[in-house]
């Protein structure tokens, strides 16, 4: 979920009142000065959701039911998150700025981040780490099998986010990386048979329209590519 910033070097040519060209040095393309203070100020953005949460436990905002409150809050914006690593290279093809791919593995950390809440929430306050319990429910309940297959995919992607884990993978870690695609497909459906069972659709058909359409693009995009490829030979 990663890029490394591109960067040009600039040079002159050698004279004797000058600097020789091996002392030029690469500085960074352009445009590529508001990265830095753009991902502090989306890390500290990103941290909204769990402050939001903190401050309603402090003041006894947290509603009749506290533990529904945290659990729906922090699947919504796992899905909110997830949807937005999602839109990061559509924005980029789109838009022509190769440094938007930067942004891509620390949302995607949040991801996993805002999704470990809500999973904890569910195993610790709802069911008390009781495993029987939870085996129970993963089986008896489609949106939670559905909801635990997607973490359980996220946990993946998590452990091999790392540069080093990029290059030990090589390839691999790209094709594994594609479940990301899985993951959203998954955590739209378990966000739909859980509000299915209260008659409430409207945010899942919202947020599943965001879904088809950020993977339809991909698809549009891969069958392009498959065509271009395919005259050349």
């Amino acid at each position: 979920m990663a890029s490394d910033m591109q960067t040009v070097t600039r040079s002159e040519p050698a004279t004797p009142r000058t600097a020789p060209m091996s002392a030029a040095k690469p500085r960074p393309a352009g445009g590529a000065r508001w990265v830095v203070p753009a991902k502090v100020a989306v890390f500290i953005a990103a941290l909204y959701p769990l402050a939001r949460l903190v401050l309603f436990g402090l003041t006894d905002r947290l509603g009749s039911n506290p533990i529904e409150f945290i659990t729906r809050s922090t699947g919504l914006w796992t899905l909110v998150f997830l949807c937005i690593t999602l839109a990061v290279t559509p924005l980029r093809r789109l838009t022509g700025v190769a440094a938007l791919v930067r942004f891509r593995r620390m949302l995607g950390l949040y991801t996993f981040f805002y999704a470990t809440l809500h999973f904890t929430t569910y195993l610790w306050f709802d069911k008390w780490f009781d495993v029987a319990e939870i085996v129970k429910d993963i089986g008896k309940r489609p949106f939670i099998t559905v909801g635990f297959a997607a973490f359980v995919l996220l946990i993946a992607l998590a452990v091999t986010s790392p540069r080093a884990m990029v290059r030990k993978l090589g390839r691999r870690w790209q094709t594994l990386h594609r479940a990301i695609y899985v993951i959203g497909a998954l955590a739209i459906l378990h966000f739909w048979w859980m509000k299915a069972g209260k008659h409430d659709l409207l945010l899942p058909k919202i947020y599943g329209a965001v879904m088809i359409a950020l993977l339809g693009w991909r698809l549009v995009v891969w069958i392009r590519e498959r065509r271009t490829t395919t005259r050349r030979r």
